[in-house]
């Protein structure tokens, strides 16, 4: 039997804790072959996966902190899958500008429902009056104020790994309300 390259998709953007959750379970269960695929939704992983783009889907269901992510629980509830695996991942958030912005220049912050709802008592107490913006994923906040489809007064709550990948700047670390932040993903395959 030959070990075929798995595909998976991850409800994520390059540089997102979905793609941190991918390489962490690739490590953990010894998968050397693998392709990621940045799907950033959970309900375009579970079309990939029932259109058999990809061999498997990564996303994440619950945070320790944040509660149910209700973009999976809408989503698994239209499709059909194997759990193949339930794990978790330590989250880590950061405020991710544009290098050279100041505290002063920042009027939104962008990010996930479910990171700001980790961050919510840091952004009431810090950032009373910015705009909170839901934005589709983490690191895809940060390459949006990267490539301007965000404006340059706004921060992004994400990984420090999505700051790296697009040249941004960590204005703070470990934002997130509480030390321990797990968030529970499913790897799932078509059933």
């Amino acid at each position: 039997m030959t070990n075929s390259k798995q595909i998976i998709g991850v409800s994520g953007d390059k540089g997102s804790f979905s793609e941190e959750a991918a390489e962490y379970y690739c490590y953990k269960n010894d998968v050397p072959d693998f392709e990621l695929k940045y799907l950033v939704s959970v309900e375009n992983v579970l079309n990939s996966l029932d259109n058999e783009e990809i061999t498997m889907g990564i996303f994440p269901i619950e945070n320790s902190n944040g509660g149910v992510v209700i973009e999976a629980v809408q989503a698994m509830a239209n499709h059909v899958f194997n759990i193949e695996n339930m794990f978790e991942i330590d989250i880590k958030h950061n405020l991710i500008v544009k290098p050279d912005t100041k505290l002063e220049d920042i009027k939104k912050i962008a990010s996930h429902d479910q990171a700001l709802k980790q961050c919510k008592m840091y952004l009431k107490r810090v950032w009373p009056k910015a705009e909170i913006i839901q934005w589709q994923d983490t690191a895809k906040a940060v390459k949006d104020i990267k490539e301007g489809n965000l404006s340059t007064d706004t921060a992004a709550i994400a990984p420090k790994a999505a700051a790296k990948l697009y040249d941004m700047e960590v204005m703070e670390e470990g934002i997130q309300d509480l030390k321990f932040n797990f968030t529970t993903f499913l790897a799932v395959t078509k059933k």
